[in-house]
């Protein structure tokens, strides 16, 4: 009779998980399915249409600074890159202008490899290619900053020559965000 009952046991924690799991994976993909292009960066930064309570003050200038310390995956984007375009295709959804809003990403760590030139990411990445690149470039050409730390770069033998198009060298991440606080920026959280 034990036998029978831990069986019993076994089948409905079974079930339970089974059923879980299927929630859980119905949830993300309903979740996913939410999120549309913007109106800026149409191939990055998907925004979902939200009734916000919250309301954005007419005429509200936007300069928020982004820290980035982390690097993507070889050949995988770098999702923290991802949500400068994000953060602009929203607020421009929202009825902000795209002139008042202005987003820079100070870069240390092992991220600065996500802001380097294809033959320097593919040294460091076993040949492989940069695809942040492309993101890279469309938010240079809607005002983005990037300021790469200059310390972390000289750590890792990385000259302004090897940087992506548009990607500055900051004497370090730490002088990047003393001037941009000096310039009004705020720090995003997360």
């Amino acid at each position: 009779m034990t036998v029978s009952l831990h069986s019993a046991r076994k089948c409905v924690l079974a079930a339970a998980i089974f059923t879980l799991m299927t929630s859980l994976s119905f949830t993300a993909s309903a979740g996913t399915e939410a999120f549309k292009s913007g109106p800026i960066i149409k191939d990055y930064g998907k925004i979902a249409e939200v009734n916000s309570s919250l309301v954005i003050p007419a005429g509200m200038k936007f300069k928020v600074a982004f820290d980035l310390s982390s690097a993507a995956k070889p050949a995988e984007l770098n999702r923290s890159i991802d949500t400068l375009a994000r953060f602009i295709n929203m607020h421009v959804a929202a009825g902000v202008k795209l002139e008042d809003i202005s987003v820079a990403m100070v870069v240390h760590g092992k991220a600065v490899n996500d802001m380097t030139k294809d033959s320097v990411y593919q040294q460091l990445n076993a040949g492989q290619k940069n695809v942040n690149k492309d993101l890279i470039a469309q938010l240079v050409k809607h005002g983005a900053k990037f300021y790469v730390c200059g310390q972390t770069a000289a750590y890792y033998g990385i000259t302004p020559d090897d940087l992506l198009p548009g990607v500055e060298m900051a004497l370090s991440a730490l002088t990047a965000h003393a001037v941009l606080a000096h310039d009004g920026y705020s720090v995003n959280p997360f």
